[in-house]
């Protein structure tokens, strides 16, 4: 009789003693320690969404810590052993698992909210924007497969607020409600650039991010952040767009890179009430997120 496998569907959280494991895991800790005998060994963990397991490499353990790095989706074989009354995976072979193998979104958390329902209000919400110039920008955007589809996969921080996938496109349809809300209550305000900018004020976090294991840093969001990713993308699409005046791109690109404060303005001072509400809105709708989530910071 064949043992159970995990490939062969046996979540981490169900193996037992003496089962073979082979398929593909988050790899969430990888250290190389030294057995008493003095020969090198690897500690690993490797989790699924069912939990998590020890796993260990004595063969060859520094030729094998090549292959793969902590925060990777990881390919490994191995037998689960007891080992001072616990369970680990004594494995035979562990590496880096190709794109074509593991999809992060089976190992990472996702949106409980309905894509497709969150995708129909985006639409909704760009369809208040009626200036001429500013409705052609989002509809390069919302017209562009790609970024549709990156944009339903995005999570909004790492550990923050709508830290999971799907988590970019929550945030921005609850922000963009809020400011098309504001705008109701307040006439004066630019409802078109406020709206537009609700829209696009994260997506330079699109780059920011790299998904594996974990939700990391990428080496931009790293070096530059979201923010001037952000206002980088929204430039170029403008720079495609014939006869997009430039005060409207101004008009836009301060919002955008204040929507964190007003810091990188001379002076420290918002230079429109559309700049300051967005900045105001963002705040408010990651910090009520936030402490839903997370709880009230003391």
């Amino acid at each position: 009789m064949t043992a159970p496998t995990a490939e062969t569907g046996s979540a981490l959280a169900l193996l037992r003693a003496g089962d073979e494991v082979d398929g593909v895991f988050a790899c969430t800790r990888k250290d190389r320690l030294t057995a008493r005998s003095g020969t090198a060994y690897l500690a690993v963990e490797l989790r699924d969404r069912s939990g998590a397991l020890p796993a260990r490499v004595f063969r060859d353990a520094d030729f094998v810590a090549g292959q793969f790095e902590r925060g990777d989706l990881v390919r490994v074989a191995g037998r689960v052993e007891r080992f001072r009354d616990e369970l680990q995976v004594e494995l035979r072979e562990i590496r880096h698992a190709g794109v074509d193998e593991a999809d992060p979104a089976d190992f990472l958390p996702v949106a409980y909210r309905d894509l497709d329902e969150l995708d129909g209000f985006l639409e909704h919400l760009a369809r208040e924007v009626h200036d001429t110039d500013l409705r052609r920008l989002l509809g390069s955007f919302l017209a562009d497969e790609s970024f549709r589809r990156l944009l339903r996969r995005a999570p909004c921080t790492r550990a923050g607020h709508h830290a999971y996938l799907g988590g970019l496109l929550e945030h921005t349809v609850a922000v963009a409600t809020l400011a098309l809300e504001t705008c109701t209550l307040h006439p004066r305000l630019d409802s078109d650039l406020l709206i537009c900018a609700a829209l696009l004020h994260d997506v330079g976090k699109l780059r920011e991010f790299d998904l594996g294991a974990e939700i990391e840093l990428s080496e931009e969001g790293r070096l530059v952040g979201h923010v001037a990713l952000g206002q980088e993308m929204i430039a170029e699409r403008i720079a495609r767009i014939e006869g997009f005046p430039r005060s409207r791109a101004l008009a836009l690109a301060h919002c955008v890179l204040t929507h964190h404060g007003a810091d990188a303005v001379p002076g420290r001072r918002f230079g429109s009430p559309e700049a300051l509400a967005l900045q105001r809105l963002n705040a408010l709708e990651a910090g009520v997120k936030g402490a839903l989530e997370h709880g009230l910071a003391n």
